[in-house]
């Protein structure tokens, strides 16, 4: 199965979107990757690849953390996320981190790591078996890899109330029914901590575990950007561009019912907070 389409869309469409809302991602994940980090922090002078690094806000914030002998290496498949990722390195000064492109499910990742981590980097690969056996192999024996994935969509009503919404006004159209790039499997796919348990084994990781993290998220410094939001981006505005013109002419229609999901979760100050459900989850390399 290529990945050229799901690299495609990550370069393109949704690499323009993310920027959009590029602050609700760095911002709004920041206390969730800083748990992880709390909990399990590296070792000055650790080796530590990022995957799926995005704008390289993790990767950057590792490289602080394992101090200058120490060097934090991000990836992505998105040689546009990439680029933004260097410019931010070099803003913020910081010496110890490289980043390049990679498909992770089938190229070199360098090595080998101490730790490797992903931050909602490894929902969206196809054959995600692949992925974990190639980072496996990147790795030292006895290093580790911790990955954070969203939970089941009930337990995240950021993204899950608004995709029921618009999936009673948008008719849903698969990704095999269009032409269009798309995201991938999408951020659920690793929602059931069997299948991704299974599945890490079967590349060999064991000691597998997992911490379930719950926290209210930033999805919108205002409520209209908390709606734009979820018209662009997420399962919600998946639906919305899959579908094409139909969807287009809809997007009035559903920003109007948005509203009414959306305002449930605003604070005084005008800004929107939803709950948001993700696992930690941590696998060893065979020493």
């Amino acid at each position: 199965m290529s990945n050229d389409v799901v690299i495609e869309a990550w370069n393109t469409v949704l690499f323009e979107k993310f920027s959009r809302f590029k602050f609700l991602f760095v911002e709004g994940y920041a206390s969730i990757s800083q748990a992880v980090f709390h909990r399990q922090p590296f070792p000055d002078g650790s080796s530590v690849l990022d995957v799926g690094c995005g704008f390289g806000d993790c990767t950057i914030a590792i490289a602080r953390s394992i101090g200058d002998a120490g060097l934090a290496s991000g990836v992505d498949c998105a040689s546009n996320f990439i680029g933004e990722c260097r410019k931010s390195a070099v803003e913020e000064q910081v010496d110890n981190a490289q980043f390049f492109v990679a498909d992770v499910e089938r190229e070199d990742l360098g090595g080998p790591y101490d730790y490797a981590f992903a931050r909602f980097g490894t929902m969206f690969f196809n054959l995600p078996g692949l992925a974990m056996k190639n980072i496996r192999s990147s790795l030292k024996p006895g290093g580790s890899f911790t990955q954070v994935v969203w939970r089941k969509r009930e337990d995240n009503p950021w993204l899950h109330d608004a995709e029921k919404c618009v999936r009673e006004i948008v008719p849903v159209v698969s990704h095999d029914e269009t032409n269009e790039v798309h995201c991938g499997p999408g951020p659920f796919s690793m929602a059931g901590a069997d299948l991704v348990s299974d599945m890490l084994q079967s590349v060999g990781f064991q000691n597998v575990q997992f911490e379930r993290f719950d926290s209210d998220i930033c999805i919108g410094r205002s409520l209209g950007e908390a709606i734009e939001f979820a018209l662009e981006l997420g399962p919600a505005g998946e639906i919305i561009r899959l579908a094409g013109e139909t969807g287009q002419k809809l997007r009035g229609e559903v920003s109007v019912a948005l509203r009414d999901v959306v305002s449930r979760y605003a604070r005084e100050d005008g800004s929107v907070w939803a709950p948001s459900s993700a696992w930690f989850v941590t696998a060893h390399n065979p020493e």
